[in-house]
């Protein structure tokens, strides 16, 4: 693609990447690295996969593609953490505070 070359969609409709094995590897590792880590599960757009957002007990978050809701279920039945949709219950008030915490940090520092 040049440089204003338009992007293809993929065959799925979206112009993202699919959910590949470095992306499982970066949740595992959030997982086992962190306490209290819940997954809220970000639907498909037209622009993205479906994604997971890991948040931990203070709030600090991550987010990767999976294959699916599906796939982020079968990720929290195998590593025993609770899955919600995020469509549905929203995003915990923690990852807010931990955003708001960060920025302001980054505020500081300039």
């Amino acid at each position: 693609m040049g440089w204003f070359g338009k992007k293809k969609k993929q065959a799925d409709g979206t112009l993202d990447r699919a959910s590949d094995n470095g992306d499982q590897r970066h949740l595992v590792e959030f997982i086992g690295s962190r306490t209290g880590v819940e997954a809220y599960v970000e639907p498909k757009t037209t622009v993205t996969e479906t994604t997971v957002m890991l948040i931990a007990h203070d709030g600090e978050w991550t987010r990767r593609r999976v294959a699916g809701p599906a796939g982020a279920f079968a990720l929290g039945r195998k590593h025993n953490i609770p899955v919600y949709e995020v469509a549905k219950v929203g995003y915990p008030q923690r990852k807010r505070d931990f955003d708001a915490r960060k920025k302001l940090e980054q505020q500081r520092r300039q």
